[in-house]
C-alpha cells in the first residue's frame, strides 16, 4: 500500500499535468511491451513494437527491470514540458547520483557486471543510454503519440470536470479505482508498503497511457512529488487485437467519408472543452439518441474520444478533430 499524505497547503497545491510526459510513456511502454497481460490493448503495438526494435533495449532491459525499482533519473520532473527538455535534464544528471541510484537498483542481489560496468563508468554511460532511449522511442511511443495525448486530454478533461464541480477533494475521489481518498490520505495500491509525506509541496497527477493496473512514484522522497496514474481506458469501439494503440489511418479514412454535413460540424464543435451527452444534444440542438450516434461516428474517426465518469459520459476532441476545426474541414 501506497500513502499520501496531505495537508490543507497540499491540496491546494493539487495540480495535472498539462500533456503525456514521452520519458515517463517511454519507461511504461518498456514494461508493457515485456508483459503479455492487456493483449486486447497492447497485443499488436508489441508486434509491431518488437518488428522495428533491433538492440535498442541492451542497456534499457539491464536499467528497467520487470518489476519493481528502477532509478528515478529516468523520468526527470522536467520531462512533463517535453520530450527534447526531459532527455536534455537527463544529460545533466549528476554522476553522483546515478551511482548512488544504481547502487539502488542492484541491491538484495549481487550486482552484474554488466551493471557494474555501466556504474563504473558514470556520465560516460550516458550518451549510450540516451542513444538507445531515443531509438527505442522512436520505434514504440513516438507513432502512437497522436492517440497517446489523446486520451491524456480526455482524461484531463474529466479530472478537471471534477475539481470544477467540488475541488481537490472530488478529484482526488474521481480517479480511477486503484487510487482512493481517505481525506488526508490517498492510498494506492502498491507493491511495497510506503508512507509519501508531501510538506506543503503539493502533488503533480500526471496520467498515463502505457501506465497500468497500479500507479508509479518516484523513490527518492526529496525529489519533486508526482504521482503517475493509469488514464481510464476509452470507451469502446477500439477493434480487437490492439487497434486503440495503433495508427488507424486506413480506418479513419473509411470512417471520415461519413463526416460530411453541417450536423455533425455542429456537434464537433459543441464539445467545444468537454461534453457530456445530454449536454452535446443540448448545445447542438439535436436530440440525445442523435447525440450519441454522431459522437460515436467520431469516435471511430478518431476526432473524438469518450470516457466514462460516474454514470455519464464525457466526450473530449482529439488532436485531429481539433486539426480539422481549425482548418474548417468539417463543416460542409
Amino acid at each position: 500500500m501506497l500513502r499520501i499524505h496531505f495537508t490543507g497547503v497540499d491540496l491546494a497545491r493539487v495540480r495535472m499535468a498539462g500533456r503525456p510526459d514521452a520519458l515517463w510513456e517511454t519507461i511504461l511502454s518498456f514494461h508493457r511491451l515485456r508483459d503479455r497481460r492487456d493483449a486486447r490493448l497492447f497485443g499488436e503495438w508489441r508486434t509491431e513494437t518488437r518488428s522495428r526494435l533491433n538492440s535498442e533495449t541492451r542497456t534499457l532491459g539491464m536499467l528497467i527491470p520487470s518489476r519493481g525499482y528502477f532509478p528515478d533519473f529516468l523520468t526527470p520532473v522536467e520531462g512533463q514540458y517535453g520530450w527534447d527538455v526531459g532527455l536534455d535534464a537527463l544529460r545533466g544528471i549528476r554522476p553522483e547520483r546515478m551511482r548512488r541510484e544504481l547502487q539502488l537498483l542492484g541491491a538484495g542481489a549481487p550486482m552484474t557486471p554488466r551493471l557494474r560496468e555501466f556504474m563504473d563508468g558514470g556520465d560516460k554511460q550516458l550518451p549510450r543510454l540516451m542513444g538507445e532511449l531515443r531509438a527505442y522511442h522512436r520505434a514504440a511511443v513516438e507513432p502512437y503519440w497522436t492517440h497517446i495525448q489523446a486520451q491524456i486530454e480526455a482524461e484531463r478533461a474529466a479530472r478537471g470536470r471534477a475539481l470544477l464541480d467540488g475541488g481537490a477533494d472530488e478529484l482526488l475521489d474521481s480517479l480511477p479505482p486503484m487510487l482512493r481518498w481517505r481525506a488526508p490520505v490517498l492510498e494506492c495500491d502498491y507493491p511495497v508498503d510506503r508512507d509519501v509525506r508531501l510538506r506543503g509541496r503539493g502533488l503533480l497527477l500526471q496520467p498515463s497511457f502505457f501506465c497500468r493496473r497500479t500507479a508509479v512514484t518516484l523513490h527518492d522522497p526529496e525529489l519533486p512529488p508526482v504521482l503517475v496514474y493509469p488514464a481510464a481506458a476509452q470507451l469502446a469501439s477500439a477493434p480487437a487485437g490492439g487497434e486503440a494503440a495503433r495508427p488507424v489511418e486506413e480506418q479513419r479514412q473509411r470512417t471520415l467519408g461519413k463526416l460530411v454535413g453541417h450536423t455533425r460540424s455542429v456537434v464537433l464543435r459543441a464539445i467545444g472543452d468537454g461534453a457530456t451527452t445530454s449536454e452535446l444534444a443540448r448545445r447542438a440542438g439535436v436530440s440525445l439518441a442523435s447525440a450519441s450516434q454522431h459522437a460515436c461516428v467520431m469516435r471511430e474517426a478518431g476526432l473524438v474520444t469518450t470516457l466514462r465518469r460516474g454514470n455519464a459520459v464525457l466526450h473530449t476532441v482529439t488532436p485531429l478533430g481539433a486539426a480539422l476545426l481549425k482548418g474548417g474541414a468539417v463543416a460542409s
